[in-house]
C-alpha cells in the first residue's frame, strides 16, 4: 500500500498574552503549508487552539472555556514552566497536548498541532496511556529522578518503576528517554 500524503489544512488559532510569543507561534504556523492561522475573532472555526501559558495551573485552565466554549474544542498548550494543573481537569477542558518551550521546535509544534487535529501520523502503536503513566512521563521529561517523582505523586519508588515500565511495555519503547519521546510525539505531554 503506498504511503498517503496528508493534504488537509489544519486551521489554528493562537492565544498568547505576550506579542513576541504570539509572533513566534504564528511564525511556526506559517512555516508549515499544512497549517493555516485563523484570526482571533474566528476562533470557533479553528481545528486547534494553541494557548501559550507560563505556568499551567487551575486558573489557566479556567481561561480555556472563555476562549472557546464550543463542545469538542481542542487545545494545545505551549508552556515554559512546571505543570501545576490537574491532568484530568485539563483533558475535560479540551487540552489534547502540551509542548514545553524547551522542546518546541517548528517541527515538534507542527506535528503536535496535526496530532491534536487528528491529521498527523501517530507512532503506529495505538497505545493509550493512563493518567498515572502520563504523570510519571511528564515528570521524567522535567528531569526528575524516580525518588523525586515518588515523593511528588505520593507513591513508593517501586510503584513509580512499575508505572514507568508498564508505560514502556504498552508503548513498546526501549528506555525512559524513548518513552518520553513517544509521549511528546503522541501529544500526551
Amino acid at each position: 500500500m503506498p504511503h498517503q500524503v496528508v493534504t488537509e489544512t489544519v486551521r489554528v488559532a493562537i492565544h498568547a498574552p505576550a506579542p513576541l510569543v504570539r509572533a513566534g507561534l504564528a511564525g511556526f504556523v506559517a512555516l508549515d503549508p499544512r497549517l493555516r492561522e485563523v484570526p482571533p475573532d474566528r476562533i470557533r472555526e479553528a481545528d486547534v487552539i494553541v494557548v501559550a501559558l507560563d505556568v499551567p495551573d487551575a486558573s489557566a485552565l479556567d481561561l480555556l472555556p472563555r476562549l472557546c466554549d464550543e463542545p469538542g474544542a481542542r487545545f494545545l498548550l505551549v508552556t515554559g514552566r512546571q505543570w501545576r494543573a490537574d491532568m484530568t481537569a485539563a483533558r475535560k477542558r479540551g487540552v489534547r497536548a502540551v509542548v514545553w518551550w524547551d522542546l518546541c521546535s517548528p517541527d515538534v509544534f507542527a506535528r503536535s498541532v496535526r496530532a491534536v487535529a487528528g491529521t498527523g501520523s501517530g507512532s503506529g502503536t495505538g497505545a493509550e496511556l493512563n493518567s498515572r503513566e502520563v504523570d510519571v512521563l511528564r515528570l521524567i521529561a522535567e528531569g526528575r529522578q524516580l525518588d523525586e517523582i515518588a515523593a511528588e505523586l505520593s507513591y513508593s519508588e517501586r510503584t513509580v518503576r512499575y508505572i514507568l515500565y508498564g508505560a514502556m511495555k504498552r508503548t513498546r519503547t526501549r528506555s525512559r528517554a524513548h518513552a518520553v519521546s513517544y509521549a511528546i510525539r503522541a501529544g500526551l505531554i
